[in-house]
């Protein structure tokens, strides 16, 4: 019988315009400590994305950093030297506070016996869209 084993993930969210305080969930970062797991998943959906900040906006931008984010987790060296990182403390520095277009939710916690499966339905549930 497969073990339960503890997690922690964060939300990754795009903030087009700060002063209104609305984003767009684009992400989730899962770190299970006791399973060795560090992963995401991160997808923007820019026309949702648009009718938060219909004006200009810098989507080349947002995606770079999406995707710094995803090679820093993947302990990619295209994420620079965080990415060298033990995984523990690149989980920390992915879901500390920051007051950019990109931010990120509270860290929440759960239980699970496969955090790669546990990541998937927490991306489904928390950022994908059903039309």
């Amino acid at each position: 019988m497969p073990e339960r084993r503890a997690f922690e993930y964060a939300v990754v969210r795009v903030v087009p315009r700060i002063e209104r305080a609305e984003f767009v969930n684009a992400g989730v970062v899962l770190f299970s400590r006791a399973a060795g797991f560090l992963g995401c998943e991160i997808a923007l959906d820019e026309p949702r994305l648009r009718l938060l900040a219909p004006g200009p906006l810098d989507v080349t931008a947002i995606e770079a950093h999406l995707q710094a984010m995803r090679a820093v987790c993947a302990g990619d060296a295209a994420g620079g030297p965080i990415a060298a990182l033990p995984p523990s403390e690149r989980f920390h520095w992915l879901v500390s506070p920051r007051s950019t277009a990109i931010q990120i939710s509270p860290v929440h916690g759960g239980v699970t016996e496969d955090p790669a499966a546990a990541l998937r339905r927490l991306f489904a549930a928390l950022v994908t869209t059903s039309g």
